[in-house]
């Protein structure tokens, strides 16, 4: 190892970032040659490079890593293996993700990255980085530019029979097919992706992450115990790598047993040891709707949401579950409300759950029409009227089966008699 790399790593342990930097610089660009092998040389470039890029991810210079990938480039170009050029750029790209509110400068790199992967023919570099660019897509909500790249990705994998690559593509397929709301493609994509990955060995981080999917899709058929298996199975999965998604999967889990009310389930997942470790503001706002709704409180869950606005609502899928959640509450608690009435105010309703009176009659419109009860909205006086249930006269059914059976016996003695002639 040389005197300068020594001196470069000395000065970043003391976080004296700007002479470390320099020192980096130096080695990338001249490396010390005198009787020192080429393969040394390219060992202290890689480490030169790679380390000076989490000195810029520390310190959030994302714009710094992006001219460090620029320069590296004449570098890598030379004696560099292509494996090994494609690891420093793609760990490169990945500083630059680590650092928030980046996507939109880590989009442009990975494109720019791609042209030079293409005119430097380094074809595994440049699908790893448009499987990359798909991801950072799906992650910006740009879901059709996604899909575009996918379609390519898919096609030349499966040329080349790539399982491994394949399963990552289908998996992002499926993802953003779910986030389009195509229900049924993402299913498709997903089974494919399983089916690929049956096929070979798949690593632990990646099952976990088709697990989560399966699981996503199982909560959207409401299916939810069969969704928290599969949650169980890719949390046990994360966290066995001590991977950030653990937590996310964690809320997931508790999501599916607040969706059953089985808030016993609840309690007993939190306590569990694997999950102590956890606890934090997300998990403490999960508990939070789960009291809320096992008490069938309104005003509880409507405080939790506020109260854990970012933790609840940043996700989408849990999102969209405690929309589903709050309006089950609501229908509840309104139809306690006008349970012992025939006719009542809509102010009083409105006043007695607190919402306001454009609220509850839009509820209750609702309502009505997906026959939950049956009823009418009187505007003109503001009242609800409440119908009872209607019943079934019994006399046409009968009189329509009675008509169908002689209709069957006429049928038969036509035969009978046509078989005679």
């Amino acid at each position: 190892m040389s005197s300068a790399l020594i001196s470069a790593r000395e000065e970043a342990s003391k976080s004296e970032y700007s002479s470390a930097e320099e020192k980096y610089l130096s080695i990338i660009q001249s490396p010390e040659t005198l009787d020192v092998p080429q393969n040394k040389i390219v060992q202290e470039q890689e480490a030169a490079i790679l380390e000076l890029g989490k000195i810029y991810e520390t310190t959030k210079q994302v714009e710094k890593i992006s001219d460090l990938i620029d320069q590296s480039k004449t570098v890598l170009g030379g004696s560099f293996a292509k494996s090994k050029t494609a690891k420093i750029i793609k760990t490169l790209i990945e500083y630059i993700d680590e650092v928030p509110e980046s996507i939109d400068l880590s989009i442009k790199v990975t494109e720019n990255c791609i042209e030079w992967a293409i005119e430097s023919k380094l074809t595994f570099l440049r699908q790893s980085l448009q499987l990359k660019l798909a991801s950072s897509f799906y992650q910006k909500q740009q879901y059709q530019q996604g899909l575009k790249i996918i379609t390519e990705l898919l096609r030349e994998y499966k040329k080349l029979d790539d399982k491994s690559s394949l399963v990552e593509v289908q998996l992002l397929e499926s993802q953003i097919y779910h986030a389009l709301r195509n229900i049924p493609k993402s299913r498709a994509a997903l089974t494919s992706a399983r089916t690929s990955a049956n096929s070979i060995y798949c690593p632990t981080l990646l099952q976990a992450e088709l697990d989560c999917q399966s699981g996503i899709l199982n909560a959207e058929d409401k299916d939810y115990k069969t969704a928290f298996s599969y949650f169980f199975e890719s949390f046990e999965g994360f966290n066995s790598q001590d991977d950030h998604r653990a937590i996310v999967v964690l809320k997931y889990m508790l999501l599916t047993k607040i969706m059953l009310n089985l808030i016993d389930d609840v309690n007993l997942i939190l306590n569990n040891k694997n999950v102590v470790k956890y606890q934090s503001r997300d998990i403490d706002a999960m508990k939070s709707i789960s009291l809320a709704y096992s008490n069938r409180s309104l005003k509880d869950f409507e405080n939790s949401l506020t109260t854990y606005a970012h933790e609840l609502k940043s996700d989408s899928i849990i999102k969209s579950h405690f929309n589903e959640l709050y309006d089950n509450l609501l229908e509840q608690n309104l139809l306690k409300i006008i349970e012992s009435y025939s006719t009542v105010e809509l102010s009083h309703i409105s006043k007695t759950i607190g919402l306001s009176l454009s609220q509850v009659e839009g509820k209750l419109s609702q309502m009505i029409l997906d026959k939950i009860f049956y009823g009418v909205l009187d505007q003109g006086n503001g009242w609800l009227i409440i119908y009872d249930k209607p019943r079934k006269d019994a006399t046409y059914e009968g009189a329509l089966d009675l008509v169908k059976n002689l209709s069957n016996v006429v049928d038969l003695l036509y035969e009978k008699a046509s078989s005679l002639n």
